[in-house]
């Protein structure tokens, strides 16, 4: 089966990773260092994968997907000429109007020679026709003193009258939306009532924000009462604030992103579209205010567009939002990645950018305690998150997974042995039947073992050497102390979670197949401990211990192996690094000493004889190959007759979990 890995875009299926699946995701993150929430933290910034390596995209994802959204904007248009739509329709007015003066002049002149109309009348007609090509052909080459000239124009033409008025109302609509986004409506026509109903919800917009300024507490309700209509989605004075200032900076970074020339051009015709005194006056106010109550410095930024086509002025503006929205989304995201909660994203923005799927996925990212929490794989403790039995069972099974999904199926079992299998399971070999062999009859073996010498014919006489039984695997009981290195060495070598998840593993290992076995852990550093599997998961090292003490690791590990008297009894230690402490008789703290001292060695190794004596077996897993380990491991092995086995991180389970099955399961040959 082939797999086809790409880089998350957006378009693809998520997964919808069930609680196991989102535990399997953490469980590293958790033998690392025990902490729930800074695992629930790295799953919500990075995502997971499930068994079937279907993504569940994180946060990281997301805050990918909206710089992908930004660059392609970037790269959609460029702001050379946000004018020249208006230049081409301002040019298509005036050959309109001059297409007009020209009928005109000619109705007049068909007239005049039907006598229509009085000669004086149709050179009147002649000179005021002249007189507005001249002007025509003097406006400015530049829109903004194009619009300029044509206000005050006297359209002959009332089609390019009409065209010329409805270019302007539109223009207003677009500044004046730009600013406040209810305000389609309210500009429509413009009638000098419409402008003088603006001024006064400007005048009474300014008065508010100067009461705010100076201390006070205006009343927002009368205010929206009045005019909430032009302000939708505003539920108090900072909200309305904020969506105020957000439209201002739009407009700021369109111009500031523009060149000179442009943005010279553009100021020029918002002048001219709003040729009004007073409000000009309080939409200068309005601006001034705003800076005071929340400075724009933040919301300012030049964006460098570089596409091929260049945008018009309503695409500029329209760019202009979603790239100051996309902005806004990540700091939102870049709050939540801090604050590991999504609270604080706004969902319609997210939905608008990024797609209804952006608001599923942060749906699930949001949800990941809960779904553990319902699955019972962890559990609050006041204001504690901890992992439930379940759960750490769990962890074990992926970490025996992970070790056996490594091994291949010739490296353990088949191991060839000279003693007959007892007690063990069933194989589906068979043998004559001898005294003492566990009495699992192979009937029809039997049955032609007695055919083949009676000849056929019933009654069957069945004699002792008739009897075929199968055979079975030879199962020791074992008693296991797991010694685990907890210095230093090991936690910056890398090698402490690969440890971990050896004696999880093995943990998973006994309990499910060798329920007869026993496993105790124990770590040591500076002193040995006992520790329960449960405690594996938030297991650190102490900064304030120093040394390796396996002298005192072994210790504990005798007297917990004194306690089962039958079976095979043995030790494995996992460590990178020789001895550095032990307990001097008499002395009540260990003693340290870097580089080992031979005092050291030669407590260590007294204890090894010790375990020796009492036929402890002793197999070492070492994650380093440094002179000095190497010779004291050399020496620990001819004591006591156990292995030594160097293993890397990568593959320490493959070599602790398949020495351990080869000890448990050997076969007649």
């Amino acid at each position: 089966m082939l797999n086809r890995y790409s880089q998350w875009d957006g378009s693809q299926q998520g997964a919808s990773l069930d609680a196991e699946a989102l535990l399997d995701a953490m469980s590293d993150d958790l033998l690392q260092d025990g902490d729930i929430m800074r695992a629930l933290r790295r799953l919500f910034r990075q995502g997971a994968q499930d068994r079937q390596g279907q993504q569940m995209p994180g946060m990281n994802d997301l805050l990918q997907r909206l710089r992908q959204k930004r660059q392609e904007q970037l790269q959609k248009h460029n702001l050379d000429d946000v004018l020249k739509d208006i230049r081409d329709e301002l040019r298509q007015i005036q050959e309109q109007e001059r297409q007009g003066i020209d009928r005109r002049l000619e109705d007049g002149r068909e007239k005049a020679r039907r006598g229509d109309v009085p000669e004086q009348l149709q050179k009147t007609l002649e000179r005021m026709a002249q007189e507005h090509r001249d002007t025509l052909d003097q406006l400015p080459k530049d829109v903004p003193g194009q619009v300029q000239g044509l206000q005050s124009y006297d359209f002959m033409d009332p089609n390019a009258r009409d065209r010329f008025n409805q270019l302007m109302e539109k223009l207003r609509e677009q500044v004046m939306q730009q600013q406040f986004q209810g305000l389609q409506q309210a500009m429509q026509g413009m009638t000098p009532e419409n402008m003088q109903a603006m001024k006064e919800m400007l005048r009474d917009l300014n008065a508010m924000l100067e009461e705010r300024a100076r201390g006070g507490e205006p009343n927002f309700q009368e205010f929206m009462d009045k005019w909430g209509e032009l302000f939708p989605g505003a539920k108090s004075l900072d909200e309305l604030i904020e969506q105020l200032q957000q439209r201002q900076a739009q407009m700021q970074n369109m111009l500031d992103s523009m060149s000179a020339d442009q943005r010279r051009q553009l100021q020029d015709l918002m002048q001219q579209l709003i040729r009004d005194p007073g409000m000009q006056e309080q939409l200068a106010m309005l601006a001034a205010n705003l800076e005071e109550l929340l400075p724009m410095e933040d919301m300012r930024r030049r964006y460098p567009m570089q596409g091929q086509e260049s945008a018009n002025l309503e695409q500029g503006m329209q760019a202009m939002r979603d790239l100051q929205e996309l902005d806004s989304l990540e700091r939102q995201i870049r709050e939540a990645l801090q604050d590991g909660d999504a609270g604080g994203i706004d969902r319609e923005l997210l939905s608008r950018q990024l797609g209804d799927e952006a608001n599923e996925q942060l749906d699930q990212l949001d949800d990941l305690a809960r779904q553990l929490e319902e699955a019972g794989l962890i559990r609050r403790n006041g204001d504690e998150l901890e992992l439930t039995p379940l759960a750490m069972r769990k962890i074990g099974q992926k970490a025996l997974r992970d070790i056996f999904a490594n091994v291949k199926r010739d490296r353990f079992g088949n191991h060839e042995a000279d003693t007959r299998g007892r007690g063990g399971d069933r194989t589906d070999e068979t043998k004559p039947y001898e005294f003492g062999d566990p009495f699992l009859l192979d009937l029809r073996g039997t049955l032609q073992r007695t055919v083949e010498r009676n000849g056929p014919g019933t009654p069957l006489r069945l004699m002792p050497g008739d009897f075929e039984v199968y055979r079975t695997e030879q199962l020791s009981q074992a008693s296991t102390v797991l010694l685990l290195d907890l210095s230093r060495s090991m936690i910056y070598r890398g090698c402490f979670l690969a440890a971990k998840k050896v004696a999880l593993a093995l943990h998973s290992l006994i309990k499910s197949q060798y329920p007869r076995d026993s496993l105790a852990l124990v770590t040591f550093s500076l002193y040995a401990r006992e520790i329960k599997p449960e405690q594996l998961t938030g297991l650190q090292w102490s900064e304030w211990e120093y040394g390796t003490n396996l002298q005192d690791g072994l210790q504990r590990a005798r007297k917990i192996l004194s306690r089962n008297k039958g079976g095979t009894r043995q030790v494995i230690v996992i460590t990178d690094g020789e001895p550095t402490a032990y307990w001097e008789p008499g002395h009540s703290q260990p003693v340290f000493s870097y580089p080992p001292t031979p005092r050291t060695i030669e407590q260590t190794l007294l204890e090894v004889q010790r375990c020796t004596r009492e036929n402890i077996r002793i197999n070492t897993f070492l994650l380093d190959r440094s002179y000095g380990l190497m010779h004291f491991v050399e020496r620990l092995t001819r004591i006591n007759r156990g292995r030594a086995f160097y293993a890397d991180p990568e593959n320490l389970g493959d070599y602790v979990l398949v020495d351990y099955l080869a000890q448990k399961t050997r076969r007649v040959a």
